[in-house]
């Protein structure tokens, strides 16, 4: 369970206390509900967060890519260390202390997971339905 203070004055500021889990989607997406053309930028405040899981970083990303909808720019800070394992865990970055809060938990963190994506989509002519030669392994 979470609770969120939202507070507006050009920004939105988002802080969410609790563990970020599957209850807490609806809590996050309302605080989008009235949002009008005066703000510019979400700021999403995890200091209060301790614990998150995957469905919580679902809805996490939900809120991330309606406020982009809405035209607004999206910061997320205060990462704690569990959810901000869990981040890395996710993104695939090894390693303890792998600077992801420093690197991923600003704007953008969806970029990052495509971007990381990407690589693999180039390699794929998708009209075709082929990989390209010397993908696949030899037998």
């Amino acid at each position: 369970m979470i609770t969120t203070n939202v507070q507006r004055h050009g920004t939105v500021l988002v802080n969410v206390t609790g563990a970020l889990d599957q209850d807490a989607g609806a809590a996050l997406q309302r605080a989008l509900d009235d949002v009008t053309a005066d703000e510019r930028d979400l700021t999403v405040d995890l200091h209060g967060a301790m614990s998150m899981d995957a469905a919580g970083l679902l809805h996490l990303l939900a809120l991330h890519r309606r406020a982009e909808s809405l035209g607004l720019r999206v910061t997320v800070i205060g990462w704690q260390p569990q959810p901000q394992q869990l981040m890395a865990d996710v993104a695939g970055i090894c390693g303890r202390g792998s600077a992801t809060g420093e690197r991923y938990a600003v704007a953008g963190f969806r970029r990052m997971l495509e971007q990381r994506a990407q690589p693999s989509r180039d390699l794929v002519d998708f009209t075709a339905g082929w990989l390209p030669s010397g993908w696949l392994p030899r037998a």
